[in-house]
Parts: structure tokens; sequence; C-alpha cells
């Protein structure tokens, strides 16, 4: 995209960059100002956050899908920690790891892709929210795309289509 941005309109339950315009799904907490973001409060954060990395699972992403900007492939042992009191918060850590984590290689296809967003990271504030990220959707029983606990999910096709699309110093606006 000429300006860098990929604005996400949660209202509209759109993601747009490069002339394309994709359906996503949200926190199941709806949205909140980044101020009041707590976490595991479901919500997803309004503000602009930068691209740090992407993180893609090496058995069901080829390379060719490799963006332009920092990545690299998830491992069985990688997770996330998400306990306030951990002085990893918010940060990746290697398993197994006492402290409360998310565990990033998943059975469903959410993490298969993991934009990783710089919300609450320099540095992370304890408590004020972790691994907000932008990741791929996993359909509910009913077929539709279940909420996120505080993410952007698009589905794994839309995902496909903005990986090429990334480039070094863009940001994502949550509005």
């Amino acid at each position: 995209m000429a300006d860098g941005v990929i604005r996400v309109d949660t209202a509209a339950g759109t993601v747009t960059l490069d002339g394309l315009t994709l359906p996503c799904t949200i926190g199941k907490g709806g949205v909140k100002a980044a101020a009041d973001k707590r976490e595991g409060d479901g919500a997803t954060p309004l503000g602009t956050w930068p691209i740090r990395t992407v993180l893609l699972r090496p058995d069901r992403v080829v390379s060719a899908l490799a963006p332009a900007v920092p990545w690299r492939w998830i491992r069985p042992g990688d997770g996330w920690s998400d306990d306030g009191a951990d002085p990893a918060y918010n940060r990746p850590v290697s398993l197994p790891h006492g402290p409360s984590h998310e565990r990033l290689w998943r059975d469903d296809q959410a993490y298969d892709v993991i934009i990783v967003l710089g919300h609450n990271d320099a540095p992370p504030v304890p408590g004020l929210g972790s691994a907000i990220f932008f990741h791929q959707w996993v359909p509910g029983a009913d077929g539709q795309p279940k909420p996120t606990e505080g993410c952007i999910a698009v589905s794994p096709e839309s995902m496909r289509a903005v990986l090429p699309l990334l480039r070094v110093g863009m940001v994502v606006e949550i509005i």
C-alpha cells in the first residue's frame, strides 16, 4: 500500500491494503482504547501498531509465501508469555515454560501465519495485553469465523494474499 498502512475497520469487519478489502474478525470483547486494554479482556486495542515480524508454520506454509519483512519458522516448542508477573511477559518463550503462556504450534490453522504487532512491547507493561497478532481465523461449528482473544484474523486465503504485500515499515491501524 502506498502509505504503508493496513487499515482494520472494526465496525465494518474489514482489512484494507493495496486495493484489497478483506473480511476480518476481531476480539470477542470488541474494541478498546489501548490505554484501557487489559490482559484477558478479549478486546482488540485501537491504535496504530508496527509490524514487528512474521512467524510461519513450516509444515503448513510454503517458503514461497515468505514476506519481505523479518520472519522465521515456528517450532513445536514456541510459545508467547501472557503472565504479567513473568519477566518475559508479551515476549516469545521456549516451552516448557512455567508461567502462563500461549502455545504457538496449534492444531487449528490460527497460528499457521502470525503477523506480530507492536502492541505493548516497547517495553511491555504487565497486564496491558499480550500477543496481539494479525493471524488466520478459525471457523466455528456453524462455519463462520470465531472471534479472537483480541487479535485481528482473516481467512487463510486472505492471509496468503496479504503476505506478499507486507513491507518493512508497514503498520496496522485499528479503528
